[in-house]
């Protein structure tokens, strides 16, 4: 079974950076979508970025364009998220997610990391 693992999150001054890992395990995820999703306290879960695996297309919330940084290290099965010039509304329990690329939800979560940014 698909398992995801998060890790680097933490605490950081507005306009740091931090870089997010999902270490993935369970399948050859060649044929899945990989993704990041976050959930601020009182709001919804949303969309940040995406990729898929095969070929490394990438897909980004408007919000974070040009300052997020999706990508993955096939030799590691890891996917990270780098973040730059980071803003206090981005605080957030950041999810990795990953669903195959013919499926249309994500099947497989990970347990979070939070990151918060302070101005």
């Amino acid at each position: 079974q698909v398992q995801l693992v998060e890790s680097g999150g933490g605490l950081v001054q507005a306009g740091g950076s931090l870089r997010l890992s999902c270490a993935a395990s369970g399948r050859t995820f060649s044929t899945y979508v990989m993704a990041w999703f976050r959930q601020a306290p009182g709001k919804e879960r949303e969309f940040v970025a995406a990729i898929i695996w095969s070929g490394g297309t990438t897909y980004y919330a408007d919000s974070v364009k040009a300052r997020f940084t999706i990508s993955r290290d096939n030799a590691k099965n890891t996917v990270y998220l780098q973040m730059n010039s980071l803003k206090p509304e981005d605080t957030a329990v950041y999810y990795c997610a990953a669903r195959l690329v013919s499926a249309y939800e994500y099947a497989n979560w990970g347990q979070g990391t939070q990151v918060t940014v302070s101005s």
